[in-house]
């Protein structure tokens, strides 16, 4: 199953609803998986063009962060070693980088490695590291035997990234805006500790510090205790009062989905359960934010402990 859980996704799931609406608009018979991969085809065809436009009119596309130097210098300071590994060719990098952190940006970082056509970049083993000249705008075809600061290195492999950095599980911690082609190997297969980049979360919590969510979602739970606590009432007044409880408890359900869209709800959270992105994300990864200089708050050697959970089964303790 294909999984369309990243911003880049949104206009391969818009593209991929318009053709098959008009599909079944027109009576065509049609074949999901043929649309499914003719429309992912087309979208990879154009990510040079996108480069090309994208990278013209950088201040259009990237918001500068003006704590990420601050942020990169601190790490640095305290002998943390920061890489990049993306799938965008080395001159579209070097634009949004420039934008970002200034010409010098190479300096920030230990290892780059631009083209590195993930997820198998972390299941193929059989990939070498080629070294980018970047004056002569070539690979190079000498064997790489270690990785230097301020080159840039395309394609090669997990593995052998370790094996040339000594870069061992958990001392490792990498971030990601996607929880499957991002996150999924290096943790599952590697036991690196994983962070994911979520931009939903800056209205998701924005949403959720209003006053009026915050009260709507108590008398909720309150709602929710009430019934539960006197649903065994057997006599005609109680089941009408119940009644109403629940129908009332219904809209607030509304309400409170409503405030964070009022299509779809939360992308965190339906009712009492997480989505399936939730899970999912719960599942890959070991921190999650909306940008990488929120992390300023924290010192550069902080851990994050997490919430203990309580099983149906479980006391529930005043601390849970």
């Amino acid at each position: 199953m294909a999984h369309l859980a990243d911003l880049f996704s949104l206009p391969e799931m818009c593209l991929l609803s318009q053709v098959t609406q008009y599909f079944m608009d027109h009576k065509l018979p049609y074949h999901s998986v043929s649309i499914f991969n003719d429309v992912k085809e087309a979208i990879g065809s154009i990510h040079p063009e996108m480069h090309r436009i994208v990278g013209a009119n950088i201040g259009n596309y990237l918001k500068k962060e003006p704590n990420l130097q601050t942020f990169f210098k601190r790490l640095q300071d305290n002998g943390k070693e920061i890489f990049i590994i993306t799938n965008s060719p080395f001159y579209f990098v070097d634009v949004g980088m420039t934008f970002l952190l200034g010409d010098n940006w190479r300096d920030y970082f230990d290892v780059v490695v631009a083209g590195a056509k993930k997820p198998a970049f972390f299941v193929d083993n059989m990939r070498p590291f080629r070294e980018l000249l970047v004056s002569e705008r070539v690979q190079s075809w000498e064997t790489v035997d270690s990785l230097e600061k301020g080159k840039i290195y395309l394609e090669g492999n997990l593995e052998e990234l370790q094996r040339l950095k000594g870069w061992k599980g958990e001392s490792v911690l990498y971030f990601g805006d996607h929880p499957y082609s991002d996150l999924a190997d290096v943790t599952l297969n590697h036991c690196w500790r994983t962070g994911a980049i979520i931009w939903e979360l800056d209205h998701e919590a924005e949403c959720i510090n209003k006053t009026q969510f915050k009260q709507t979602i108590g008398w909720l739970q309150m709602l929710q205790g009430l019934i539960q606590s006197c649903q065994d009432y057997e006599d005609p007044l109680s089941r009408e009062v119940i009644k109403c409880w629940e129908l009332e408890r219904d809209k607030l359900r509304h309400e409170t989905k409503a405030m964070f869209n009022q299509y779809f709800g939360s992308v965190f959270r339906t009712h009492d359960n997480p989505t399936y992105f939730s899970r999912r994300l719960f599942r890959f990864a070991d921190i999650y934010t909306s940008r990488l200089s929120n992390l300023m708050s924290y010192s550069a050697n902080h851990t994050f402990y997490p919430r203990r959970g309580v099983l149906p089964h479980e006391y529930k303790s005043l601390f849970v």
